[in-house]
């Protein structure tokens, strides 16, 4: 017993196993440095000697994989998200992508699971706030959200030693309803009822923009006239409109009691546009004549706008923009469409339903897949994956389909008045 507490001298790196006095078998395993330089080992004890063998070689590999814990206080889940967010994340990331994490790590992440220890957090502690936040009223998307984030920001925890593994990677979010996942593009005869409300209403190429070419919102809002050539009959896609974020301009002193956006004095705290991030996202667009002449004809009833505005104006060089100039809000921009779609009697859908609309109309026209990849911006490396959730087959298509099979099999005579009829239907 007495030889097997005393301690001998090891080589630098090789963890010191011995018997103390009070029974169990203790480790100090040499895991670094510490910030100041010196040495940093980490304590072990367990009650027989081959539970802490097997526990020190555990830590061996994680420190050798470099997957260990750092020295130092453990971060809480609070302290790490928040500093993560602000100081890793932020000066990396868009300005969409930011707003997202941080709402999904203040309002959702921090108050759910943000006093666990970091290195202490399991994955049935984020399926525990899943569920707790489709009690209280979350739709499963919210919750996948706060799962990407979670999973991002541990990642980043693990990659710098704070934490041995990711409990979001192990955790599983909930499952996505189908019916929250299914989009129902609209029909000719639906596009067609949106075209004669469009002509109506100020503005109305941004419509057909979304309707005929798939322009996501912020590719359209952040539109310049530069961007358009009209007599070549194309425009070029290379920035997109940022939503607009406010910080109060009124002062502690005389505070308004308002919120940021709805402040007398508010401040503009994100720029308008960012750049196009990707090479597919910067592309040129063929313009259809039609929309050609509206862009024409738009472009007139701007400039009537400015002429009539005078000092009022502000001018902005956006293609869309409100009455007086200035770019237009993305915001006020979704209510429009929601007006837009109500006043024609089309049923209701998101805005991005029209970008759907588009690619499956492209895809019934025969388009070949690289010319609607470019036209919808898709990266050559995802371009099939986000076919198959863009480009939606259609009864028509089936009901083609079905005839095509019939005259292979049953050897079924066309019918070409037949035919027509059916494609006036599609």
């Amino acid at each position: 017993m007495a030889e097997e507490r005393k301690r001998t001298r090891r080589a630098n790196g090789e963890s010191a196993i011995y018997l103390g006095a009070d029974g169990r078998w203790h480790a100090r395993v040499p895991m670094g440095y510490k910030d100041d330089g010196t040495p940093y080992r980490r304590h072990l004890t367990r009650p027989t000697r081959k539970e802490l063998v097997d526990e020190v070689r555990r830590l061996e590999k994680q420190r050798d994989e470099g997957s260990a814990r750092q020295p130092g206080k453990p971060w809480t889940v609070a302290k790490w998200l928040e500093h993560w967010v602000e100081n890793i994340a932020k000066p990396v990331v868009s300005e969409n992508t930011y707003a997202g994490y941080e709402v999904a790590v203040r309002v959702h992440l921090v108050p759910g699971i943000g006093r666990h220890r970091i290195d202490r957090l399991e994955p049935e502690h984020l399926e525990s706030l899943y569920r707790r936040m489709q009690s209280a009223g979350s739709k499963a998307g919210t919750a996948h959200q706060a799962h990407r984030t979670a999973r991002t920001a541990l990642g980043e925890a693990v990659r710098r030693g704070h934490a041995a593994k990711n409990a979001a990677a192990l955790a599983k979010p909930p499952r996505m309803e189908e019916e929250e996942n299914e989009v129902e593009p609209y029909s000719v005869d639906e596009v067609q009822s949106l075209l004669l409300e469009v002509n109506k209403r100020r503005n109305s190429a941004r419509w057909m923009l979304a309707l005929a070419l798939g322009l996501r919102q912020g590719e359209t809002l952040g539109l310049r006239w530069s961007d358009v050539d009209l007599d070549n009959e194309y425009l070029k896609l290379r920035r997109n409109r940022l939503r607009p974020k406010y910080e109060h301009g009124c002062g502690e002193a005389a505070p308004c009691g308002r919120k940021a956006g709805y402040c007398p004095a508010r401040v503009q705290v994100r720029r308008e546009t960012k750049n196009t991030k990707s090479r597919a996202g910067r592309r040129a667009v063929p313009l259809p004549g039609p929309l050609v002449v509206m862009l024409r004809s738009h472009r007139e009833a701007q400039a009537r706008e400015r002429a009539t505005a005078g000092n009022l104006w502000t001018e902005s060089e956006y293609v869309f923009t409100k009455p007086l100039g200035g770019p237009l809000s993305p915001n006020t921009d979704y209510h429009d469409w929601k007006r837009l779609l109500d006043d024609a009697g089309v049923r209701d859908g998101r805005l991005h339903d029209a970008r759907h609309t588009a690619g499956t109309v492209l895809m019934l026209l025969g388009v070949p897949d690289r010319v609607i990849d470019q036209i919808m911006g898709w990266e050559p490396g995802g371009a099939a994956r986000m076919r198959a959730r863009y480009l939606h087959v259609t009864d028509p298509m089936l009901k083609e389909a079905a005839r095509k099979i019939e005259r292979a099999i049953w050897g079924a005579p066309e019918n070409p008045a037949v035919d027509k009829d059916q494609d006036n239907e599609a």
